[in-house]
């Protein structure tokens, strides 16, 4: 069962979060998720089989400008792992293990990081680098609409705003074997991209500035074990990203898929998750 609530903050602020976990979920290892750009939190349905075959309970929450989650523009991905706690203190989590997608993968590294005594274990898929890294041409291999939305949002906010202003979806921006997967069980980003675009553009700027910006930490400094999945067919997050985030990350482990693209690299997932499961241990 999928509980909703939102969450007020001392300073004010509303983060819309959600719970798999039923009441005496204590002893289950809980998994945080972190979503992609731009998505809403809802966790992954697709994974739903094999999490509860593992006895996993799902943790999310909106980031700041998606669904009901208060807005803040200049957020970078330190801030966003201190939200994720602040979720974690209300439900009670003393430790956990991170999942995300996508530009999801790079927060879920973020707050690994930053809360090395909370988090357990760290599966980042399709995962962007930092921007500026050295030794990787962040842009290359991207497609053109993707590079045109991360270049606008490196030139400002401003810029950022006017992009996407008159920015339309770009089909050629996932490879056919993306399209196959999201005509089937992927699909579910149907329900999650949706709601997400339906309330603005906020999110999105927000999010893209963020990863064209610093992140106010070093995933270098990880100390977790560190799962990495990558499609080298991907053209939204290209597969050198992986790479670099594999040699960069202290004991880090990437599994690179040849044939799979952005969104069909999840088609991996399962077993991945099967490995976040044996990191993670109990809430």
């Amino acid at each position: 069962m999928l509980r909703e609530f939102d969450l007020r903050l001392p300073d004010g602020r509303t983060l819309h979060v959600y719970d798999t976990g039923p009441d005496d979920a204590a002893d289950r290892p809980a998994v945080f998720w972190h979503h992609g750009t731009p998505n809403i939190g809802t966790p992954p349905e697709p994974l739903f089989p094999v999490s509860d075959r593992l006895g996993i309970r799902w943790v999310s929450y909106d980031r700041p400008g998606y669904g009901s989650s208060t807005r803040v523009p200049g957020r970078n991905l330190a801030s966003a792992a201190a939200d994720v706690i602040r979720v974690a203190d209300a439900l009670g989590l003393a430790r956990f293990a991170v999942m995300g997608h996508s530009g999801g993968g790079s927060h879920a590294l973020a707050c690994a990081v930053l809360f090395p005594d909370r988090v357990r274990a760290v599966l980042s898929v399709s995962g962007l680098a930092p921007y500026g890294a050295d030794g990787l041409d962040w842009f290359a291999g991207m497609s053109r609409s993707g590079q045109a939305s991360l270049r606008a949002a490196a030139a400002g906010r401003a810029a950022k705003e006017k992009h996407e202003a008159s920015a339309e979806y770009d089909p050629e921006m996932f490879s056919p074997e993306d399209h196959a997967a999201l005509e089937g069980v992927w699909s579910w980003f149907g329900s999650v991209v949706e709601p997400a675009i339906a309330s603005g553009p906020g999110g999105q700027i927000d999010d893209d500035i963020a990863y064209v910006s610093p992140w106010g930490c070093d995933p270098g400094q990880v100390t977790q074990p560190v799962l990495l999945l990558h499609g080298e067919r991907d053209r939204v997050v290209p597969s050198p990203h992986g790479e670099w985030l594999a040699r960069h990350c202290p004991g880090a482990e990437l599994r690179l898929y040849p044939d799979d693209g952005h969104i069909s690299v999840l088609h991996a997932a399962p077993d991945a998750l099967e490995w976040l499961h044996a990191n993670a241990g109990p809430a």
